[in-house]
Parts: structure tokens; C-alpha cells; sequence
């Protein structure tokens, strides 16, 4: 791709050079030669450019912070909406999954710029603060993130990154989901937060919606595991002291939702869960987006971002267009709750 730039360049600096020389010498003759050796550079660098978006290919780096529903449909939504747009022999997938461990994705990040990928997806917080370390000068796409200025740490966040990331935001209405959680357990007296507290995203998501749970009367407590080792430990306490436990879009919960779900189902302890993947998984009511149409969002900013048609420093953060209330079935037979209308059943 370089090289083909550095030869439009040349051809057009002869264009202009071929002009001041007719200028200089002032002849008809002259004048005409110049004027014929400018039309033919410009049209030869118009060739060479039309062939190289004709025969482009771009190589794309995926660091994906773990294997779990959303991330895997968000992943596909990217590589979907890239493929249709450029076509399959145009661009080669680079797709590493950390297997939930951050400083795996720091490795993949690196291995990406050694490399010298044409853009990096980052899906997932941990994935991208790997990348904003990792690159200054590779377009990068986060994905699956929920708060980008909590993420990368930057203050009185306006919506744009700027530099060389932007991508699109999984934030639900936290206050939504709160009212959610009221609407179907009015009568619940505590409610326990439980999160994993490596994960800077779902700290301010159990923040968020512990303010907005309290306004509405109830008592709430914070359970955080450190990682999955501690997970059943921290979910048994939650489980036996509260009456409905919230979990927000996190990673290790949402990779270990059978852990939970065999405490706290056991127990008769219900679970308003961030996103559709841990409600299937543990929950029985989620206001949900759509990961696979978020990774599709994402996928088409990718394409503005490698045909030139748009600067990644000035695309502001995208967010899912909708939201969607659903149940899980089995978990509300299992609890006997009874959904009232307006939900969505989660599939099977």
C-alpha cells in the first residue's frame, strides 16, 4: 500500500514540476509538452490510485478479552458488516482471545503492532486499555465497552476520544434497569451488587445503579470478587443476605454465570442481569441490546476508517439505537415469578 502511494506522489510531483518549467521558458511548444506531461502523470496517478482501492487488502487485528455470548456476537457483527462491505478476499482477520487475562491481551496488542495490523478491534475494557497502551498511531475500535472516559481514564469524557481510537458503547439506561428491577420485586428490601472489581466498567455500572436503587427505597451492598477463584465464595454471601442481586455487563461474571446461577437459584434469589447473555445463563430479566448488531455498528465505522472516507480521532463513541426488556423462561418458572407484558422471552 506504501509503495503504491510513494509512486502517486512521484507522478504527481512530476505533474508540477513539469508546469513551472513551462511556465520558466515562456514557448507555445514548451507549454504544450508540459500541459501534455502533467494530463498524462495525473491520469497515470489516477490509475494507480483507482487500482489500488481496486486490488486494497487490509489486515485486521481482534483482541477479544474473553469467550462468552456478547463478545463472540459482537466479534461476529465486526467481521460481518467488514466482509460485506469489502469483500472476503479483501481483508484477512487477525482474531486472538485472551482467555479473560489482561496482560494476554497486552501480548496480542504488541504482537498486532509488530505486525503492523491496518486496524485493531479492541472488544472489551481490558482489551482496549491494552490497545490506548499499546498504539498511538494503529486505528483502534473498542467494542463492549460501556463508559469510555471511566475506561481510559479520561476526565469530563464530551463523547470523542480523539487520537487513534473511537469504536461504540454498551451502556444500557443503568436507571432503566434499575426501574426494572423495581418493577418486578416492589416488595424486595436489599439488593446485593455483585461484580468483579478488576473490571473499571463495572464498577461504575453497580455505582451508577446502586444511586438510582437507592432513591427508589431499597438497601444495597456491594459483593465484589476479585476474579473467578473468589466468585463463589462472594456469591454464596450475596446470595444469603439479600433479597434480588444485580450484575452489571461483566466479563467474569458473564464467563462463570453457572457458578451463580447453581448458589443463587438454589436459594430463591432472583438476578436482574446487564446484559442477554448472563441473563440466560443466571438471570430472569435483562434490558438488553443487541451485541451482534453492536459489532456490526462498529465493523462499518472500521470500513470509513480504511478507505479514508473518515478520521478515527474525529468519530465520536456510537451507542446501541435500542433496547429491549426480556425474561429468561426457565429461571422465572424455576423462582415462580410471574413476567408481566412488555418482555421479550430469551431463546433457548
Amino acid at each position: 500500500m506504501r509503495k503504491i502511494m510513494n509512486r502517486t506522489m512521484s507522478l504527481l510531483l512530476v505533474a508540477v514540476m513539469a508546469f513551472s518549467l513551462a511556465a520558466c521558458g515562456g514557448s507555445d511548444a514548451g507549454t504544450t509538452a508540459a500541459q501534455d506531461t502533467t494530463k498524462a502523470a495525473a491520469s497515470e496517478a489516477k490509475e494507480s490510485s483507482d487500482a489500488q482501492a481496486a486490488g486494497e487488502t487490509y489486515t485486521v487485528g481482534i483482541c477479544q478479552l474473553v469467550q462468552h455470548d456478547a463478545l463472540d456476537a459482537a466479534t461476529e457483527g465486526f467481521k460481518d458488516a467488514i466482509t460485506e462491505a469489502l469483500g472476503a478476499d479483501a481483508v484477512t482477520f487477525d482474531e486472538q482471545n485472551a482467555q479473560g487475562d489482561s496482560n494476554t491481551c497486552s501480548t496480542i496488542i504488541n504482537s498486532f503492532v509488530s505486525n503492523d495490523v491496518d486496524l485493531i478491534l479492541a472488544n472489551a475494557t481490558a482489551a482496549l486499555q491494552a490497545a490506548q497502551a499499546g498504539t498511538s498511531e494503529i486505528p483502534v475500535l473498542g467494542t463492549s465497552v460501556t463508559e469510555y472516559g471511566v475506561a481510559l481514564g479520561i476526565d469530563d469524557f464530551n463523547g470523542t476520544v480523539g487520537g487513534n481510537i473511537s469504536g461504540t458503547s454498551d451502556l444500557a439506561p443503568l436507571d432503566e434497569q434499575a426501574a426494572m428491577l423495581n418493577e418486578l420485586f416492589p416488595d424486595a428490601k436489599t439488593v446485593g451488587l455483585l461484580y468483579c472489581s478488576a473490571e473499571a466498567n463495572s464498577q461504575y455500572q453497580v455505582d451508577t445503579v446502586k444511586a438510582a436503587l437507592e432513591e427508589l427505597g431499597y438497601t444495597c451492598e456491594y459483593y465484589a470478587f476479585s476474579d473467578s477463584n473468589d466468585l463463589s465464595t462472594i456469591a454464596t454471601n450475596a446470595a444469603s443476605s439479600c433479597d434480588v442481586i444485580y450484575v452489571p455487563t461483566d466479563n467474569t461474571a458473564a464467563s462463570n454465570t453457572e457458578i451463580i446461577n447453581n448458589i443463587c437459584q438454589p436459594a430463591g434469589v432472583p438476578i436482574i442481569a446487564g446484559e442477554e447473555g448472563i441473563c440466560r445463563g443466571c438471570g430472569v430479566a435483562t434490558l438488553s441490546i443487541s451485541y451482534y448488531d453492536l459489532g456490526v455498528a462498529t465493523g462499518k465505522m472500521a470500513v470509513k476508517i480504511l478507505t479514508g472516507e473518515s478520521n478515527v480521532s474525529e468519530m465520536p463513541i456510537e451507542y446501541a439505537p435500542q433496547f429491549t426488556k426480556k425474561y429468561n423462561p426457565a429461571a422465572c418458572e424455576a423462582l415462580g415469578i410471574t413476567v408481566p407484558d412488555g418482555y421479550e422471552a430469551i431463546a433457548e
